[in-house]
């Protein structure tokens, strides 16, 4: 027989063993969740298993843009929502895009028209679906001259609204809020992505995210002034080239359109394409030796941003993981499980 002190030291002895191993295993404290920006709300078989199994079906749905109609003299609503399917009408947040040209022409006097008038088209828009939201998310690109307006537009909101509030934050709003200002609203969504230079030297590094760049506002983020969830990117794009200066970025022409060897070959650059005649895809003109400088999301790259980025947050606040956006999701490229693996840093 074993006698008793024994025992009662074994035991402590494998809860200590229990214990230690349980410390040994990364401990997150984030749910996940993805945006779907497109105007007609439609997702295939894939998107909908991803949407279940990662989010369990909770989706940030851009519901329509606000811009600045010039000829109007006033600010309207653009590419409304359409809804082809169902929605799970618990686990949505609406999402409005506001241009910052909208704040840069609005009187002060008409912000809080505005708010009203975005505050019953959304109301609309979601009783005939019978969406039953809790918050508000709203993407605007402020400025400093725009600031006081579109913060006065957010507060005017909230008080016709009655509900929770979030504002997307872009990292140069992070490391200088003193001089851009703090959204007033219950949490901001951190923008981690686009935080590069767009170059048309190859040699550049990817502008949807890098290291390098991102190393120069995250050390602001234990300081700033709302709890925030994240952002993080599932595009991708190429820069289009033309005698060393960038004609313009397209999402749409991507690895397929760039492996067509009848019209691109690879260049002596590692992600560039070289056309190899003049042509039209997708309404764009490609001319004979235009390069295209492909720019790529994969879960390297978003475990890499993901471990960066977790170092300056607060591992005991709560979080919302969020996707952009699952409408372009190229089930190829990621998997359930490599979304698990992305959020659990957090």
């Amino acid at each position: 027989m074993i006698p008793g002190p024994f025992l009662h030291r074994l035991f402590l002895a494998c809860l200590l063993f229990v214990s230690a191993l349980s410390s040994c295993k990364r401990e997150s404290n984030a749910d996940a969740a993805f945006y779907y920006w497109k105007q007609t709300l439609t997702l295939n078989k894939a998107q909908h298993q991803v949407l279940d199994e990662v989010a369990a079906g909770k989706l940030y749905l851009r519901f329509f843009d606000i811009k600045w109609d010039d000829h109007a003299g006033k600010a309207h609503p653009e590419a409304i929502i359409s809804f082809k399917e169902p929605v799970n009408t618990t686990k949505l947040t609406p999402v409005v895009f506001i241009t910052n040209q909208t704040f840069e022409k609005l009187s002060l006097a008409g912000v809080d028209s505005l708010a009203m008038q975005s505050n019953t088209l959304l109301q609309h828009l979601a009783q005939a679906q019978k969406i039953n939201y809790q918050s508000v998310q709203f993407d605007c690109d402020w400025s400093l001259g725009t600031k006081d307006k579109y913060f006065q537009f957010l507060k005017s909101f909230k008080a016709i609204s009655k509900k929770q509030l979030e504002a997307t934050i872009r990292l140069h709003q992070v490391k200088y809020q003193v001089k851009t200002g703090i959204p007033p609203v219950d949490r901001g969504i951190l923008m981690f992505y686009n935080m590069g230079k767009l170059s048309p030297k190859p040699e550049d590094p990817n502008s949807i995210y890098n290291p390098k760049d991102a190393a120069t506002y995250i050390s602001y983020l234990p300081k700033y002034g709302l709890p925030l969830d994240i952002a993080l990117p599932l595009f991708s794009w190429s820069v289009h080239i033309r005698n060393g200066e960038i004609i313009q970025v397209y999402g749409k022409i991507g690895k397929k359109e760039l492996s067509n060897t009848e019209n691109f070959q690879p260049a002596a650059d590692k992600n560039v394409y070289k056309a190899l005649r003049s042509f039209f895809t997708g309404g764009v003109y490609v001319k004979t030796d235009d390069l295209f400088k492909l720019e790529e999301t994969d879960k390297a790259l978003l475990e890499q941003a993901a471990i960066q980025l977790a170092e300056h947050l607060n591992k005991k606040e709560h979080k919302t993981i969020i996707y952009y956006e699952i409408g372009n999701l190229n089930i190829s490229t990621f998997k359930t499980k490599d979304f698990e693996e992305i959020s659990a840093h957090f």
